[in-house]
């Protein structure tokens, strides 16, 4: 408007300057919203892994050079101070093929030389043969019965017919190369070519992982029923590729085991299915639309993530409006406030400790639902509805932020999912998923060992080694559960 027109208007009398301050009022208040608005958009897009639960791979590949430390780059290699890593010596059981090296006069001046008797120098050293298979071939004649009028064939033991090409070993060690260093079939089928010397095929090596599939049944299935009677469960999910179509990998991280499944679904309803509706335990997970249903729906006890919270605490402190800023950073001072009594507890007797926790949870409490920001626009819409959303998170299921408190075993974070979930992401980046249910099936068992054995100290390739042995020979599968003592 030019100041000519502005005149006019006031001339015209209020009649008309009335109705159009007023009309220009509206616009002025609908612009003032699109731009709040479009700011909360660019703070949405602008998420990453820091202030939400996106996956680090996300976030923008040109991140700025880490700053340089100002005493300078340390020296490749051990540090000092830093205890020193030598490989152990051979053990006495096994077998060594030995070469001693002895003088018959000084090397030197080649006089008479005397042997002290003290430690000699030892160099180890190990090789593979040259061709290390063992082939085997089993020959079962036939004969003739006169009565039968038919020709018999000797019968081949039940475990070589099972095992065929590959006995056990190379069995476990084609699983082993798949399933725990991500080769591709096409990989194993080079490694067997012009290493082991042998020509097989991409579906023969299908075939082989079936047959450990298969072993595993039992296995998985003794972890699978015992899922519900778990006094502590981490749980965490992620996706899961198969031609096209999405899947969800779900980890149930337990204190002994840790179990992995794939379904078509992120809702609640497999938590129904695998934990049941009366699940009296503990489950450390996310704030996901599905663990607080599960809890709605059944009174399940929730650990909710508070590493997860502060990232979306640093959300609100990220976003366009002042007033909500503040009351995120109030927040966040106070869940830091948390963590730092919580990572001192040594400086604490047991009861001053909790004590302390309960005070540090009363200020939290007290940061989120007191002097919540509230704005309303001209059409009476809530401008700052993050901050009142998460005032609202709080009044519903605050109380599920602390069950760390009273049950210190379940831990204030779900990091122990998120650590046992990550070597299933790198496997998803490397292989592309699966290509079918079966696919699925010997994914979750054979990722369900291998997690597992990694959390108790074990080899995988000596427990899936164990459970080829057993299922070639019609055997009890081997437990992943500790005997009982």
């Amino acid at each position: 408007m030019t100041p000519e027109q502005a005149q006019q208007i006031y001339a015209a009398g209020p009649g008309v300057t009335i109705p159009t301050l007023l009309n220009l009022d509206l616009q002025i208040s609908a612009l003032q919203g699109q731009v709040v608005e479009r700011d909360l958009q660019i703070a949405r897009l602008s998420k990453t892994s820091a202030n939400s639960s996106k996956r680090p791979s996300s976030d923008d590949l040109t991140k700025p050079p880490r700053p340089q430390s100002s005493s300078g780059s340390r020296k490749i290699g051990g540090q000092t101070g830093h205890p020193r890593h030598e490989r152990p010596r051979f053990s006495p059981s096994v077998e060594v093929q030995r070469h001693e090296h002895r003088l018959v006069n000084c090397p030197d001046c080649h006089g008479e030389i005397l042997f002290t008797g003290d430690t000699p120098r030892v160099i180890q050293q190990i090789e593979i043969p040259e061709d290390f298979l063992q082939r085997q071939e089993h020959v079962a004649y036939p004969y003739w019965c006169a009565q039968c009028q038919k020709i018999h064939y000797a019968p081949f033991p039940p475990e070589v017919v099972k095992e065929g090409l590959f006995k056990q070993r190379l069995t476990a060690l084609v699983v082993y190369l798949k399933y725990v260093d991500h080769a591709s079939f096409t990989t194993i089928r080079k490694f067997i070519r012009d290493v082991i010397k042998e020509t097989v095929s991409r579906s023969y090596l299908r075939k082989v992982v079936e047959k450990v599939d298969q072993s595993l049944e039992q296995t998985y299935q003794q972890l699978l029923d015992r899922l519900p009677l778990e006094p502590l469960l981490n749980v965490d999910e992620t996706g899961h590729k198969e031609k096209g179509q999405l899947f969800w990998t779900w980890v149930f991280k337990a204190e002994l085991y840790v179990l992995f499944h794939i379904d078509a679904s992120r809702g609640s309803q497999v938590l129904v299915d695998k934990l049941g509706e009366e699940f009296h335990g503990i489950l450390g997970c996310d704030y996901f639309s599905a663990y607080r249903k599960y809890m709605g729906d059944f009174d399940v006890s929730v650990q909710f993530c508070l590493a997860h919270l502060i990232r979306d605490l640093r959300f609100l402190t990220d976003l366009p409006d002042a007033a909500t800023r503040l009351y995120g950073q109030r927040i966040l001072d106070a869940v830091k406030q948390l963590f730092q009594t919580f990572h001192q507890r040594e400086n604490f007797s047991p009861p001053a400790f909790v004590e302390a926790l309960h005070q540090r949870r009363r200020q939290i409490l007290d940061a989120v639902l007191n002097e919540v920001p509230s704005r309303l626009n001209a059409q009476g819409k809530e401008l700052c509805r993050e901050a009142q959303n998460m005032a609202k998170r709080f009044r519903l299921h605050g109380e599920a932020y602390f069950q760390f408190i009273t049950t210190p075993q379940i831990g204030p974070t779900n990091n122990l999912a998120e650590q046992a979930i990550r070597f299933v992401v790198i496997d998803r980046h490397i292989t592309q998923g699966t290509r079918s249910a079966k696919g699925r099936q010997t994914s979750q068992r054979l990722w369900t060992v291998i997690a597992t054995c990694a959390l108790q100290g074990r080899s995988a390739f000596d427990f899936i080694l164990q459970a080829v042995h057993a299922y070639f020979r019609d055997q009890p599968a081997p437990s992943l559960l500790p005997a009982p003592s």
